[in-house]
């Protein structure tokens, strides 16, 4: 083990305030901190949490070369992600190796659907590595909506919008409860699977949850264009118990 410390950071889904204590406690003690955005734009984590960074902390952007504008399946785009998340773990490991401690900002929680996985995978078995849990999308999400999302028995089934018409269908027809990400584009898609579930009806759309500006419809009233990035479609479940 080497003399640095890698900090994973959940910032939450946007609302400053819905940061951690052990958050900004985290910010103000780094020597660097890190953050993905795509390549050109600015960081949505960085956005978030940037009033707790120290004065004279090093920032470190690191920015995809590709992100929808090629097939997520295809030989190409693997092959220029996973070369970056490679660099991007060696650039890391350098600060690591010089002995400081560097804090990877994660919009909503850095392990789930997370960037920083990709870098706590190739980094954490090397340095001593700590991983700061955040509010994640989907609650802030329902809580923004005052949606109950399940209760009792009920089953919550996390889905990503980029899975096959057919495939959502299936796993829509089996759950109580769902929430569905990597909305976007995908959304007409996603309104025709939960028509064919029988659950449109029940379809909550909420865009820009927890930030300025967001808002909440029944998806069926919502026009057909496509979302945009920060957009949630939820499932409430305990529908057989009201």
């Amino acid at each position: 083990m080497n003399s640095g410390h890698l900090i994973g950071v959940g910032v939450g889904p946007g609302d400053p305030e819905l940061m951690t204590l052990k958050a900004v406690r985290a910010l103000q003690h780094a020597d660097v901190v890190a953050y993905f955005s795509k390549l050109g734009n600015a960081s949505h984590a960085r956005a978030i949490a940037h009033t707790h960074f120290r004065a004279g902390i090093e920032e470190l952007p690191l920015g995809y070369p590709v992100t929808t504008e090629m097939p997520k399946d295809e030989t190409p785009y693997r092959a220029a992600i996973d070369a970056f998340y490679e660099q991007a773990a060696q650039v890391v490991a350098g600060h690591l190796d010089a002995g400081r401690t560097v804090a990877v900002l994660s919009e909503g929680d850095p392990l789930f659907y997370g960037s920083y996985m990709h870098l706590h995978v190739r980094l954490a078995h090397r340095y001593p590595t700590d991983v700061i849990a955040g509010v994640t999308g989907m609650s802030g999400c329902w809580s923004q909506a005052g949606t109950p999302i399940t209760q009792g028995d009920d089953v919550l089934s996390v889905l990503p919008g980029t899975l096959s018409e057919d495939a959502l269908t299936e796993r829509l027809a089996g759950t109580d409860a769902a929430v569905i990400m990597k909305v976007g584009r995908n959304l007409p898609k996603i309104r025709r699977a939960l028509a064919r579930a029988g659950r449109l009806d029940r379809a909550l759309y909420v865009e820009r949850g927890t930030m300025t500006g967001g808002h909440h419809v029944p998806l069926a009233t919502r026009p057909e264009e496509p979302a945009p990035y920060f957009a949630i479609v939820l499932v409430p479940g305990w529908e057989k118990k009201r």
